[in-house]
């Protein structure tokens, strides 16, 4: 007994110390990466000319009071008097995507800047100028006057996948060719103002002066641009987002063949369809881009997409996600031919449309002033709401046909709407039915089952969206 016992003791210890040995050997090793790419890793400074105010120095990225306060305090406010020497400050990273000296960045590592200045790992140094910049997607290209310059290798960074180890080059506060690893946090990320990049989440290590350098896969490849981060001190906080490197390279191509960049536009207004507004529209899951408005004589109006049409491919892509939509057509060329499949009134039809290029885009806004005065009244139907006929001087002001104006929302309302709005369409399983009487709305309601899902169409001041109410009260 006591031999088998010991045979046991020996064979875990052997076993563990295995696993052991396996999980080391499993982890990953970036020295190869690091030898083989770092050098194609530049660090960027720019020199700006004075600018004479008194205002407290801004610094990107930091919102805490504290640290301002620690700038408003020990950073001297400028003076009248001669103008001082301008000074080189460290802003960001960039990486040679030419032999004969081609850099990509960021553009608000470049912006402004009176003259730049690129550094590499061997201590040489080179004045660059801006070729193009593109602030839609923070891009920016510049160029040195060397050659035979070691240059990186690009990656796809649709076979990136969630998990994955990246890493990431650059100069952190200044502190030259810094390297820092994670993995890939997720995909696709929409962020705030920023709608014609699909970023690429980590949690690599990013801080202010990372901005513009490159983000590698284990192969050595460039999939991403670092550029920002997402922080409340100025700091990392293990929230960071890439560039994909295919958007970045489409984005260089033009500025370097044309200087500037052309995006799509189709003339729509849109919102995200939740899963309450698929219900209503007679979806099978949530999806697309529901249209609010049409742009009279654009695109879409002269290829016949309709407020209430919900826009589920473009140009072959599909749309799972209303912030999908702007990136597909951003990238589209102007004056190219783009099918589109929508979803009408419970099926897909398939329209063709010949895009335009971008001037500006609008989104569905949900907060806005409402502005028209009822002339009739009705008692509070079961949504809460009393509502009123618009007279035929507020459809002429409004450039409307029909709709009813909220003259009083209850207090028990579930309706997330306001005295002054117009409600202009109600529906319900895919039916879409528009609203024209006191009368015919009440009757719709009416015929509803009390747990019944509907959605309206809502006008509020210049802009429409659609709001999605889950139960009726049993009576008006």
């Amino acid at each position: 007994m006591k031999v088998v016992r010991a045979w046991v003791v020996l064979w875990l210890a052997a076993f563990c110390a295995a696993a052991s040995a396996q999980a080391v050997r499993e982890l990953p090793d970036f020295t190869r990466l690091v030898d083989e790419q770092g050098n194609a890793v530049v660090n960027i400074s720019t020199t700006q000319a004075p600018r004479r105010t008194g205002a407290v120095p801004q610094v990107p990225g930091i919102e805490d009071e504290e640290v301002l306060e620690f700038f408003r305090r020990f950073i001297p406010r400028q003076q009248p008097g001669p103008s001082p020497r301008p000074e080189a400050r460290s802003l960001g990273s960039g990486f040679i995507i030419s032999a004969d000296g081609y850099i990509l960045t960021n553009a608000h590592v470049v912006d402004g800047a009176d003259e730049i200045n690129v550094r590499f790992t061997d201590k040489r140094e080179f004045k660059a100028k801006v070729i193009g910049t593109d602030r839609r997607t923070d891009i920016a290209v510049i160029k040195i006057d060397a050659t035979s310059l070691p240059a990186v290798r690009f990656g796809d960074p649709a076979k990136l996948k969630v998990g994955e180890w990246v890493v990431a080059i650059g100069s952190p506060f200044g502190f030259e060719n810094t390297v820092t690893a994670g993995i890939v946090s997720a995909k696709g990320r929409s962020l705030p103002q920023e709608n014609f990049v699909p970023f690429i989440q980590t949690d690599v290590a990013i801080n202010p002066g990372n901005s513009g350098g490159p983000l590698f896969n284990m192969r050595g490849e460039v999939v991403g641009i670092n550029s920002q981060i997402y922080s409340r001190t100025g700091g990392f906080m293990g929230l960071s987002f890439a560039i994909p490197i295919d958007v970045a390279l489409d984005i260089q191509k033009q500025l370097r063949e044309k200087g500037r960049v052309a995006r799509g536009r189709i003339g729509v207004v849109i919102q995200e369809v939740t899963r309450d507004l698929a219900t209503s529209f007679g979806l099978e899951r949530p999806r697309g881009a529901l249209v609010n408005s049409v742009e009279k004589g654009s695109p879409a109006d002269k290829a016949g997409i309709e407020a209430t049409d919900i826009i589920l491919s473009f140009d072959g892509k599909p749309v799972e996600g209303s912030s999908d939509l702007p990136r597909i057509v951003g990238s589209t060329r102007p004056g190219s031919q783009s099918a589109v499949e929508v979803w009408r009134k419970g099926q897909t039809r398939k329209l063709q449309i010949t895009v335009a290029e971008l001037q500006e885009d609008r989104v569905a806004a949900r907060d806005f002033p409402g502005r028209s005065k009822p002339q009739a009244e009705a008692p509070a139907n079961r949504l809460g709401l009393v509502v009123g006929e618009l007279s035929a001087e507020q459809k002429k002001g409004l450039h409307l046909t029909h709709g009813l104006v909220v003259t009083e929302v209850r207090p028990d309302s579930k309706a997330d709407v306001r005295k002054g709005d117009v409600l202009l369409t109600m529906v319900h399983k895919g039916q879409h039915t528009e609203l024209r009487s006191v009368d015919q709305f009440n009757r719709l309601l009416a015929g509803l089952d009390k747990n019944a899902v509907i959605t309206l169409q809502v006008r509020r001041g210049e802009s429409t969206a659609f709001v999605t109410i889950s139960g009726l009260t049993d009576k008006g």
